[in-house]
């Protein structure tokens, strides 16, 4: 072909360094873009050769070829697709990619946040003006007699096109680096940007690095001979045939956890996993773990890595991927997602839309194919996946819908029960009632009175919790979460004991000067278990208005809900007789008030934690009880 020069005509100024400067930040995607491309020449030529459209050459193996040469400060992305003729070189490059080029920066140059775009797809070939100095392009067609041809751009409106000396089918597209871009030169940067993009791309993916390669040949002029004097065989970066388009059937076990701890660097095995194998009525193939979590604060660091066609797009869209899943860990491939649109579009797409709700029902479904084939795995896993299904419950009715009959919670019975088994199995003793525990600790000596009257509760102890009760209330026709500290049970009081009116009278006058507080209502009660001589309770309404008003910073609501609590002093324990016996005596009086404080800070510490002072108070006292003692 003839030397050719011209130049792209646009009625607006130079657009590359406008590029540029807007995706500083994100400049790696001009070797997304570049490969994405080289990948799709490629799935060209297959297409053609599998409709007997062009012929492949005998032992013909698709590659990508990345060389970084940081002595020449080039890059090339090499492929061996269907390559391009002169007028298709013209018409792709001069035209269509450049106007692709010019539609994506007026599409999305006036958004304020570059977030909003989803991967900032669609840049293209002019993406390597983004880093790039000088752009060459060598092609040669897979059509006969097709001539070899170059083009060649600083990034202005300039090109210029002659023959190429290429020989064989395909593109090599090389950068002349910018001097503020010479970081992808380095085999270690470059290497880095690729595994992140394309870990799984279908082809298989080289890196080369020519300045390497270039020292040993001139170590070996010299004559020195390596060790290793064989040639490496080069290994593609890539795996081609990613877990997720296997058939689930063909997946063993062990495939499935070298994938997880090969794609999110977690040696800790997961619990379990859902495998997404779907053509119709649209194509989505993936799998979700389940990651086991050291404590809860790590429920939030879920990672659900979105690919296209194989080509990592993002981490985390909260647009594709239910909220509540980002919990979890995982990779999805979703070819129909469009990639050129704003985060509020995708919100209002009807295809994810659909993959959203077929998501959420394939995470139920599978807890509840567990449920009722593997109930004590499912036990054992609740611990962990327990914050990430109330959650969800919280977030998507739908799943919550699925779900419902497969809650679970730990009892202080021991094992784990259904709400329906709970409500059902103490359905004489509190109808419509589950009691609850948030602190085993706090509150064991709460649980050791249920435990003597042989009442159940369940354990609910994560942050999340309060809401979650708060859901099933509402969701069930009276049904009530009462802490296990809110009420006394009839069934724990001894039946038909009279207490003598003066005895409670005394008692209540006793503790209301001793604990000095209007607020506290006093009640006395005579105990099955005789040890414990008192206990503080709270309603279940003043307990949720204090907890949320901690969410709230702190702001004072007692106006609008008064402090319901009660102590309830036990008459047939041994020290509350004892300071009956002692009512008459003056000269006891000291040891009467230093007895019954003592008694309403130990019942406060079974219910919650003393503040600085009163815990001072406490240790003060208790020397003090402890000399009388001696």
């Amino acid at each position: 072909m003839k030397h050719e020069s011209g130049s792209i005509s646009i009625n607006t100024e130079n657009i590359f360094p406008i590029i540029k400067k807007w995706l500083y930040s994100e400049k790696d995607i001009f070797i997304r873009e570049l490969v994405s491309n080289a990948s799709d020449a490629i799935s060209k030529m297959k297409k053609l050769d599998a409709m007997g459209e062009a012929e492949l050459p005998e032992g013909n193996k698709f590659e990508i070829k990345v060389i970084v040469n940081k002595n020449d400060k080039t890059i090339k992305v090499i492929d061996n697709g269907l390559g391009m003729t002169e007028e298709e070189v013209k018409k792709y490059i001069n035209q269509i990619a450049f106007s692709g080029a010019v539609d994506f920066l007026e599409k999305y140059k006036d958004k304020s946040d570059d977030g909003q775009i989803i991967g900032h797809f669609g840049l293209g070939f002019y993406s390597a003006f983004m880093v790039s100095q000088r752009v060459q392009i060598d092609t040669l067609s897979y059509q006969k007699d097709a001539a070899a041809v170059k083009w060649v751009s600083d990034g202005g409106t300039e090109f210029e096109m002659s023959d190429s000396d290429r020989n064989e089918r395909g593109t090599t597209i090389t950068l002349y680096l910018a001097d503020d871009s010479l970081e992808f030169t380095e085999e270690f940067t470059m290497r880095t940007t690729l595994e992140k993009y394309f870990a799984f791309l279908p082809y298989e993916l080289y890196l080369e690095d020519a300045a390497k390669v270039e020292e040993k040949k001139e170590e070996t002029k010299e004559g020195e001979e390596t060790p290793d004097s064989e040639p490496k065989k080069p290994e593609p970066l890539n795996d081609t045939q990613p877990l997720w388009l296997k058939n689930p059937k063909d997946c063993t076990d062990e495939e499935y956890k070298q994938f997880y701890s090969k794609v999110f660097h977690d040696f800790n095995e997961p619990l379990f996993w859902i495998h997404l194998n779907m053509d119709y009525p649209f194509n989505l193939k993936g799998i979700l773990y389940f990651p086991k979590l050291k404590h809860e604060f790590e429920t939030n660091e879920g990672q659900i890595k979105l690919y296209y066609n194989q080509v990592f797009v993002a981490d985390n869209i909260k647009e594709v991927i239910p909220e509540f899943l980002l919990l979890l860990k995982g990779v999805l491939d979703c070819p129909d997602l469009p990639l050129n649109v704003s985060r509020s579009f995708l919100q209002n797409d009807g295809y994810v839309n659909k993959i959203s709700t077929h998501i959420t029902k394939k995470v139920a479904d599978k807890l509840t194919s567990i449920f009722e084939n593997d109930r004590e795995n499912y036990n054992k896993y609740w611990d962990d996946i327990n914050p990430f299904v109330k959650y969800g419950c919280l977030r998507e009715e739908k799943f919550y819908d699925r779900v419902k009959d497969v809650l679970i919670f730990k009892s202080t019975k021991g094992g784990y029960t259904t709400l329906k088994e709970y409500l059902e199995n103490n359905k004489d003793k509190h109808e419509n009632k589950v009691f609850y525990v948030s602190d085993e600790n706090q509150q064991a000596q709460y649980i050791k009175l249920f435990n003597e009257n042989g009442m159940e509760a369940v354990i609910l102890t994560n942050m999340i919790d309060n809401h979650f009760m708060s859901l099933l209330e509402s969701k069930g026709a009276g049904l009530q979460f009462n802490r296990i500290d809110a009420d006394i049970s009839e069934s724990m009081k001894h039946e038909n004991t009279g207490i003598p009116e003066a005895e409670v009278s005394y008692l209540e006058n006793l503790f209301k000067e001793t604990v000095n507080d209007e607020k506290l209502k006093i009640q006395v009660e005579s105990l099955k278990n005789e040890t414990i001589p008192a206990v503080v309770l709270l309603s279940e309404q003043s307990r949720r208005m204090q907890e949320m008003s901690k969410m709230f910073g702190g702001m004072d609501m007692g106006h609008m809900f008064p402090k319901e609590q009660t102590l309830v002093l036990n008459s047939s324990n041994k020290l509350v007789k004892a300071l009956l016996d002692l009512k008459e005596k003056d000269e006891r009086k000291e040891d009467v008030k230093l007895v019954s404080e003592h008694i309403y800070d130990l019942a406060m510490m079974s219910h919650q934690t003393l503040g600085p002072d009163a815990m001072a108070k406490f240790i003060q006292r208790s020397n003090e009880i402890l000399i009388k003692v001696l």
